[in-house]
């Protein structure tokens, strides 16, 4: 399986596979009344971090050297000491640390009172869907795909990138903080854990310039709706247990992650939605796929022929791919690569609306189809949780 994140890690399982993105693990159990995750780190304008006293001795805790932690180094990071259960996420803002010429080079290393029966999708596979070229979204994205965007992030092996995209949040109507994406996007699995400085940049390019001709685009062109880092993050129990290096397998029904943001500066006031012009409804009862017309996935794929730059999209009828855990997968035809992982997958609401249902998890090498999770009971809890947990804050 491929990975959608780079750098690209080897394939370990189902040959010619490589997953596209990775995830993290939400507050549930017993962490579900903690507070939220702190990143809240200021920059003084003279290049000091500080850091609240919790997340130093938090980082103490794990043996951690501050120092390092700031300066962006990761040796001696092991399992022992990485931050990786749910509630644990820590993500100081760097003021400028995603600066714009970094951002360009980086490449990718409603409550339903009844679920739909889907039980006629589990255990099943369908025949390989033929291969769907990619075409480009068209321009700019701040009218024709607001709120979806870049993910960036720190990973042992380095910078990093994947897709993400901005949810509704019940508690805040109209003014949503949350972000959807991969579970292996933001979280190493079994034998690691929390990725950092992760940070959203919604409408990225937004007039889908080439890359070599991004750094000559205006700063606002680049980077239209602001830079947005996660101060709280949750993911599938399941992925965290069982996630590995080969992101998605065999975990990848569990390959999905949502994030709380916040700006790096300010906005007066303005939440994420605002912003980024949009905010799309996640539905967690999505009907089986053989009553799905058609599925649309978006993302900013950077391996070749892609360059990153360039919002991309596939539209097909979604089949169905079963793994060694449940449920089983939606997947469609579709030549997107690498960076496109974490990036959402539509269909359209009874209001013809996009909704999100999925978000990009997995393919083969080269690029012929991708798959991605349904998103059910355990994603709705995940979903329903981080939602409380922010409801008289923002």
């Amino acid at each position: 399986m491929r990975s959608i994140r780079r750098p690209v890690l080897a394939a370990a399982a189902l040959t010619a596979v490589v997953a596209l993105t990775a995830t993290g693990c939400g507050p549930e159990g017993d962490n579900a009344d903690a507070k939220p995750s702190q990143s809240a780190a200021q920059d003084t304008g003279g290049g000091e971090i500080k850091i609240p006293q919790e997340i130093q001795d938090k980082l103490k805790e794990h043996g951690i050297d501050l120092d390092k932690w700031k300066n962006g180094e990761w040796k001696n990071w092991d399992k022992d000491k990485w931050l990786r259960e749910a509630g644990e996420f820590i993500n100081p803002i760097i003021k400028n640390f995603w600066d714009p010429d970094k951002i360009d080079k980086v490449k990718p290393p409603q409550d339903p009172s009844k679920p739909e029966d889907i039980s006629e999708d589990q255990g099943k596979t369908d025949p390989e869907p033929a291969a769907v070229d990619a075409q480009p979204v068209k321009t700019p994205y701040t009218s024709t795909a607001p709120g979806v965007g870049l993910l960036l992030f720190s990973t042992p092996e380095g910078e990093s990138r994947c897709s993400a995209t901005v949810v509704k949040d019940p508690a805040h109507p109209g003014k949503s903080n949350l972000v959807w994406t991969a579970a292996h996007c933001v979280h190493a699995g079994k034998n690691g854990g929390w990725y950092r400085n992760m940070m959203f940049v919604p409408n990225f390019n937004k007039n889908g310039v080439a890359a070599d001709k991004l750094k000559a685009a205006p700063f606002e062109d680049r980077v239209p709706s602001g830079k947005w880092w996660a101060d709280d993050m949750a993911t599938s129990n399941e992925w965290i247990k069982g996630g590995g290096a080969v992101p998605g397998v065999p975990m990848a029904p569990y390959d999905f992650a949502l994030m709380h943001v916040k700006p790096e500066q300010s906005t007066g006031g303005k939440s994420l939605e605002e912003i980024a012009g949009a905010a799309y409804t996640v539905d967690f009862n999505a009907p089986a796929m053989a009553k799905i017309p058609s599925l649309t996935a978006q993302g900013y794929p950077a391996e070749p022929p892609f360059d990153g730059a360039a919002q991309q999209q596939c539209t097909d009828k979604p089949t169905r791919l079963s793994m060694d855990a449940k449920p089983t997968m939606y997947r469609i035809g579709c030549t997107m690569t690498g960076g496109s992982s974490g990036g959402p997958w539509f269909i359209k609401g009874a209001d013809g609306k996009p909704v999100l249902v999925s978000n990009m998890s997995m393919g083969p090498r080269p690029a012929r189809w991708s798959a991605g999770p349904h998103l059910g009971p355990e994603a709705k809890s995940m979903f329903d949780t981080m939602s409380k947990k922010w409801a008289t804050k923002q």
